[in-house]
């Protein structure tokens, strides 16, 4: 490798950070991110959330069926500068019926902003997504949002988030009052405080102080905060995790953060701390071992496939995370699985549904392909190689429905739809065996509504599914299976690619078919 394409790759990664922000719905997610978007000058005009229904959407909800929900149905992405590093974030779906595109996007993060809202504390979404975050390993930084309302104490969401997901927390600020009587944060790791001035909290003050008993505090919230700031800030000096870089790295202890987004307030100060404290692009496993960011072949994995992004192109985006290299649009690099050379020349960059073309993009970055219909979800793309990345999780549906089409004449332009939706990974597809229906599987009821608006807006098809009664699906791994055996308490079906799955109605009819097949695995994601 040159010296000078050695430097250059090196300062690109230096500068990135990509991160998805994992939250339940409701927690503020969208004003979050608009608000970070503002910071790096990517948009002008944050839309206040609470205007959405005066038709003014979001910047990250761009899909019709999210503009009537007033939800971010489909991950997208964004990219903006910020005192000197280039920014990359994924916008998961917040609504529980959306995880496993968001469980997908995951796993082009280096890292994800756990967001919490203060009344609520730790809500079950947020525990699906915290998982797939633990399962990598990656680090996460918790932002507790809505500190403008009252909500529960500081110390009791701490214990919470240790209960709960099993991480340890450090406050990296600590709340001055709260809802009403919020005046202020304290800034624990530089010793400032954050402040409102004026009652319409509109104005925002950094002050620098000598320790949280300083005067200064005193004199801005009055005896009562002070007093108790004085004394919760002595209870974690004594009682607290200390902050440790590594275990944050690991994914073993997460810096919290307080503030409220809707005011802008902690929202800076928690970006500055986070760009700080990320991780910068890291390596990926593949066939050939670890591929390093700063590898000069261009290499990368499709993440996502998102089907007609602009409703006036009949378009297919694949999301590529770049891996290593350099990207240069009109570059030519090998298609893995096809076994072919490809052309990349209209590739794009996200702020939601404003594309440009780009011309150039480094590791971390995320960008988008055009897709003629010859990538999947999982698709590897190297420059003079034949790497392969580990293959990303298809992860066990949860809901099944038959599915039929209404009129038999559609029966191609169906299966069009079916064929494009299962590879952007928006429905599972079974088969039955020895029966020949199509099962359709989603981790969510949501993701039906979307398979149905999406079929007739876009194929021109009306379905019909007809709910199942199954709650499980596990994948058979066995040396030889004799389909007569898995009729007794469950269903058997084959997914796409031909293997075996068993579905089952509840945990009972699943341990007996276990138990009655010691010698078979029952895996919950695909082989």
């Amino acid at each position: 490798m040159s010296k000078a394409l050695e430097q250059v790759l090196g300062q690109e990664v230096d500068k990135r950070r990509t991160f998805a922000i994992i939250s339940h719905p409701d927690a503020g997610k969208t004003t979050l991110t608009e608000k970070l978007l503002l910071f790096g000058g990517a948009i002008r005009l944050a839309g206040s959330v609470k205007a959405r229904k005066a038709s003014k959407h979001a910047t990250s909800d761009w899909m019709e069926i999210e503009k009537q929900r007033g939800i971010s149905v489909t991950s997208s992405v964004m990219q903006f500068d910020y005192n000197g590093h280039r920014i990359n974030i994924l916008d998961t779906p917040g609504h529980q019926d959306f995880s496993e595109d968001t469980y997908r996007t995951l796993t082009a993060a280096d890292s994800a902003v756990m967001l919490i809202d203060v009344a609520k504390g730790v809500e079950a979404q947020t525990i699906k997504l915290f998982q797939v975050c633990a399962k990598r390993g990656i680090p996460i930084f918790t932002f507790i949002n809505k500190l403008d309302r009252e909500g529960r104490s500081p110390f009791e969401l701490m214990e919470e988030i240790e209960q709960v997901l099993g991480i340890r927390s450090v406050p990296m600020n600590w709340p001055i009052g709260m809802g009403r009587e919020l005046c202020g944060v304290y800034d624990r790791m530089n010793d400032q405080v954050e402040l409102f001035q004026g009652d319409d909290h509109t104005t925002i003050q950094l002050k620098k102080v000598d320790g949280y008993e300083d005067p200064v505090i005193r004199e801005m919230a009055g005896d009562f905060l002070h007093d108790q700031l004085c004394q919760d800030l002595e209870l974690l000096d004594v009682a607290g995790d200390p902050f440790d870089l590594e275990k944050v790295k690991r994914g073993e202890l997460t810096p919290v953060f307080f503030g409220s987004a809707v005011n802008n307030f902690g929202v800076q100060t928690f970006l500055e701390n986070f760009l700080k404290l990320a991780p910068k692009p890291e390596p990926r496993r593949s066939t050939e071992g670890l591929v390093e960011p700063t590898n000069e072949k261009f290499s990368g994995y499709v993440f996502k496939i998102q089907a007609n992004m602009n409703p006036a192109h009949r378009d297919r985006i694949a999301f590529l995370r770049i891996v290593s290299g350099k990207f240069e649009r009109g570059m030519t690099v090998k298609h893995v699985r096809a076994g072919k050379e490809i052309k990349l020349s209209q590739p794009q960059q996200f702020l939601a549904q404003d594309r440009d073309i780009v011309s150039e993009a480094y590791p971390g970055d995320i960008i988008g392909l055009f897709d003629p219909g010859i990538f999947r979800i999982g698709d590897s793309l190297s420059q003079g190689s034949e790497i392969v990345f580990d293959e990303l999780p298809t992860f066990s549906p949860e809901i099944f429905a038959k599915v039929t089409v209404k009129n038999a004449l559609k029966h191609k332009q169906y299966q069009k739809g079916i064929d494009q939706l299962t590879e952007e990974g928006t429905i599972q597809v079974f088969t039955t065996v020895g029966f020949e229906d199509t099962l359709l599987g989603v981790v969510g009821q949501l993701q039906f509504e979307v398979f149905e608006y999406r079929m007739k807006g876009e194929y021109g098809v009306d379905v019909q599914l007809q709910r199942m009664p199954f709650q499980f699906a596990r994948w058979i791994i066995a040396d030889k299976i004799d389909p007569s055996k898995f009729r007794i308490n469950s269903t058997l079906v084959k997914d796409k690619k031909g293997n075996y799955v068993a579905l089952f109605e509840n945990e009972y009819a699943m341990r007996t078919a276990m138990e009655k097949n010691p010698d078979a695995k029952f895996q919950e994601m695909a082989p």
